[in-house]
């Protein structure tokens, strides 16, 4: 039982990369980029693999490099292209822009996915890119529209990412019908009242298609990262797949 808790009280894994020494390293579950670059009046940079399209910024959600979870895409409609790398080019003062992208080289295409709304997922590289930010959207529905698209939800290890335990049939329609209502609130807010604290969990929303959407859960808030606060269904669901989990381990 100790062991599990040790594994529930997450120390985030890394989605912003640091460091400047051009190299890529394993870091919980994904991949550290680091880059450097002169000219700057700030030595050291931070970036997340991202882009920026149709106002909407995407990030890379990587599997646990010691597991093949399979993704099937067909690449539609070409949506445009990056016109500015910023790795090795942008300071840390500046504000994204569509087409922009962290190490997609200037001149990649940025495609559709067909069957999948361009508002949740595009593909760039034969990367995949999922929606944080969407100025527009104002429920996390608008936010990641996946109805009828979700396969599975999975509680993952904070230590080494690995999927530790998947939701029931039932719990995972009770938490997306929920979630799917609830409000987008502003994430700087959040973060200054107190929020984004305390105990963590780390949740896996796993599509029909293979890709994967993380979402970062503070239980003792009822706080999910991209800026929704949770209701009592949405808690309550969570916490008892996590004791369902607790008694897998016993």
């Amino acid at each position: 039982m100790e062991n599990f808790k040790n594994m529930i009280r997450i120390s985030v894994i890394a989605l912003l990369l640091s460091s400047c020494s051009n190299s890529i390293t394993s870091n919980g579950g994904g991949l550290s980029y680091s880059t450097s670059f002169t000219g700057c009046p700030d030595a050291e940079i931070e970036w997340v693999n991202m882009l920026m399209i149709n106002d909407i910024k995407y990030k890379h959600h990587f599997s646990h490099p010691d597991e093949n979870f399979p993704v099937t895409i067909e690449k539609g409609r070409e949506l445009g292209k990056v016109n500015y790398k910023m790795a090795g080019s942008a300071c840390s003062n500046h504000k994204e822009q569509n087409g922009d992208a962290t190490y997609l080289e200037e001149g990649t295409s940025i495609y559709e996915i067909k069957g999948y709304p361009t508002s949740l997922v595009v593909v760039a590289n034969d990367v995949v890119y999922v929606a944080d930010r969407n100025k527009k959207a104002k429920t996390v529905g608008e936010l990641y529209p996946m109805d009828k698209l979700v396969k599975n939800i999975h509680i993952q290890s904070t230590e080494d990412g690995k999927r530790l335990h998947t939701f029931s049939p039932s719990s995972k329609d009770k938490f997306l019908a929920e979630f799917y209502k609830l409000e987008l609130e502003d994430v700087q807010s959040l973060i200054d009242a107190g929020k984004l604290d305390g105990t963590r969990i780390f949740l896996e929303i796993e599509l029909n298609n293979g890709v994967l959407i993380r979402q970062l859960y503070w239980s003792d808030t009822n706080t999910f990262h991209s800026g929704a606060i949770g209701n009592d269904e949405i808690e309550e669901v969570i916490l008892d797949e996590v004791s369902n989990l607790e008694n897998e381990y016993q």
